[in-house]
């Protein structure tokens, strides 16, 4: 496992970030042959020992030196005791390492201290100059705005990135875009970036259009994005479409990843009797992955299958989980464990010609089951509740099915609420307080006849116990083309002017989050298809007092230029794109 931290009150996700960038991993091996075999003592002034040596493992630290007063005798690492910052002078070790990025402030501070020793700092792993904005200290977010990308092109597929320049609603004025790509050996084969000016305006990144730019060969492998000049936060968002080449009839949208690794990940099915499921191991760190540290396992059961190969540096490995669980189908579910080497991994799931692309979901370490879930206010309603079309039954097939997706997660007791396009309830169904382990996936062809939306909320008649973190996987199938595409997410508590902690949860500031703003992909016309792009609006409320809900759409022109807009209708929060 790398045991980095990736949130906390001392830097957390961006210290990760700032540790793992790819332009950081060269001098910081670099700097750890260069101390190799050498005994060192060790300052760690912000508390960043346990995510840097869970990246950098080889540096043999002999001394603990601290300022804090409090810890002097306490324990440290490797079975240690800190000393006294003053104690130096007396030290063996001829080598310091201060874990900070700030070298002329920690020379001053071992004025009089080094008595000739060597003093290293994290200095040498600082990005250039032209990725950092000026007045910002060094680990804000905005230096930060990274994330990675599942990346392809061969005979088979190629793969188009799309995002857009939202963070010129922070009021930046433009931003770059830096990219760098790998092979699925771990090779940097491309790097290049992509200034934007315009306000509102999209990016669009091609594999097909990379390839032969760069004249490279077929690749699958993953592309690293850094987003200078973001401002207001430091997500980068995209969909990723994945699209068959020549007769390939297959065409896959899916999402972001998330920019920080994760111990274990579930919403990962099992597939069908005639499909193949292919997960895709991707590092995302510049130190190897041990074999047997990646493991696989039926969700809510014991035996874990470990993944027996090394993974190197930024390597692309598909795993046929054939392999793994040869008996093991659909409507099934895996949990993998992660161990923190990899961001949101994907997953490919091959029927005939036809493959379709999603991702795995984070499995929640720090959440309990909360009883006080059980025993709401009234005021807020139904509570937590995941809303999810329900696309045209003459037309689509549609299915859905919960996910465990805490580690302490024992039950899930479930009601499914459905209702037609006007928001007039269909019916509701109890699902049961199911299990961990549980097998079940709805057809909701078999409870409805018309298009709408369902709820999935908590429903407590049969006991279980909730966490708030309820997720579930939805699959549609369009019947007349073939086309199957699934996606995953959790519930919230939508749409109330009362709170319970962080709910309903807003983008920009404490709750309740009453308000949002979405970038909606478009689609685009292939070589032997036109595709026809819509999106399905859904008003999810907690609470029965609703309040009226204003939605505006608004079509900009790739440069972001405003084109129209359309309001008109008043029901929208939560957005799905679909291809048809």
């Amino acid at each position: 496992m790398i045991n980095v931290s990736t949130f906390g009150p001392q830097g957390g996700n961006i210290l990760y970030k700032a540790l793992s960038h790819p332009l950081a991993v060269e001098p910081l091996k670099a700097l750890e042959n260069s101390l190799k075999g050498k005994k060192i003592a060790l300052y760690d002034p912000e508390n960043y020992f346990d995510s840097f040596i869970g990246l950098y493992p080889n540096f043999e630290i002999s001394t603990f030196l601290t300022h804090d007063t409090e810890k002097l005798g306490q324990a440290a690492p490797y079975g240690k005791v800190w000393r006294s910052l003053l104690d130096l002078p007396s030290c063996e070790e001829n080598h310091v390492l201060v874990l900070s990025f700030e070298k002329a402030k920690m020379e001053n501070r071992f004025t009089n201290l080094l008595n000739g020793r060597s003093l290293y700092t994290l200095e040498a792993a600082r990005l250039p100059a032209k990725f950092l904005q000026a007045g910002l200290p060094y680990l804000d977010k905005r230096n930060f705005a990274t994330n990675f990308a599942f990346f392809r092109d061969n005979d088979n597929f190629s793969t188009r990135l799309f995002t857009a320049n939202y963070w010129s609603n922070y009021g930046a004025d433009k931003v770059c875009y830096w990219f760098q790509l790998y092979d699925e050996n771990g090779r940097v084969i491309a790097q290049w970036d992509q200034t934007i000016e315009e306000a509102g305006a999209s990016v669009t990144i091609d594999s097909r259009d990379i390839r032969k730019r760069f004249s490279l060969p077929a690749f699958t492998g993953q592309l690293f994005i850094h987003v200078i000049g973001a401002r207001g936060h430091d997500v980068v968002k995209y969909a990723l479409d994945t699209t068959g080449q020549g007769d390939n009839p297959s065409l896959s949208v899916t999402h972001d990843a998330n920019a920080w690794p994760s111990n274990h990940y579930a919403s990962l099915p099992a597939p069908g009797e005639n499909e193949k499921l292919c997960v895709w191991l991707q590092n995302s760190h510049g130190v190897s992955i041990a074999p047997k540290t990646l493991s696989f396992r039926v969700m809510g059961t014991k035996e874990e299958r470990t993944f027996d190969h090394k993974l190197e540096p930024y390597q692309t490995y598909g795993l046929d989980m054939a392999a793994l669980f040869p008996e093991v189908k659909w409507p099934a579910q895996f949990e993998m464990k992660a161990a923190k080497t990899m961001v949101r991994p994907r997953y490919e799931i091959i029927e005939g010609e036809r493959t379709r692309i999603a991702h795995l979901n984070v499995m929640r370490s720090d959440l309990v089951p909360e009883p006080q879930i059980k025993d709401l206010h009234p005021s807020l309603g139904r509570g937590f509740l995941l809303p999810f079309p329900i696309l045209d039954p003459k037309y689509f097939e549609n299915f859905i099915q919960p996910n465990p997706m805490s580690e302490a997660l024992e039950t899930m007791p479930l009601r499914l609420d459905l209702f037609d396009r006007q928001g007039n309830i269909l019916g509701a169904h109890f699902l049961g307080n199911l299990k961990r382990d549980h097998k079940k996936a709805v057809a909701i062809n078999e409870l409805v006849e018309t298009a709408g939306h369902g709820e999935l909320v908590y429903d407590f008649r049969e006991g279980g116990i909730a966490d708030g973190w309820l997720h579930a996987m939805m699959r549609y199938h369009n019947v007349s083309s073939g086309h199957k595409a699934e996606t995953s997410f959790g519930a919230h508590i939508f749409n109330t002017l009362m709170t319970w902690r962080s709910e309903p949860q807003s983008y920009s500031g404490p709750a309740p989050g009453l308000s949002t703003r979405l970038f909606l992909k478009l689609g685009r016309n292939l070589e032997n298809q036109k595709l026809k792009t819509f999106c399905h609006l859904i008003y999810p409320c907690s609470a029965s007092n609703r309040f009226p809900s204003v939605t505006v759409l608004y079509l900009l022109a790739q440069n972001g230029s405003y084109v129209t807009e359309k309001n008109d209708f008043c029901r929208a929060l939560w957005l799905f794109v679909f291809l048809s």
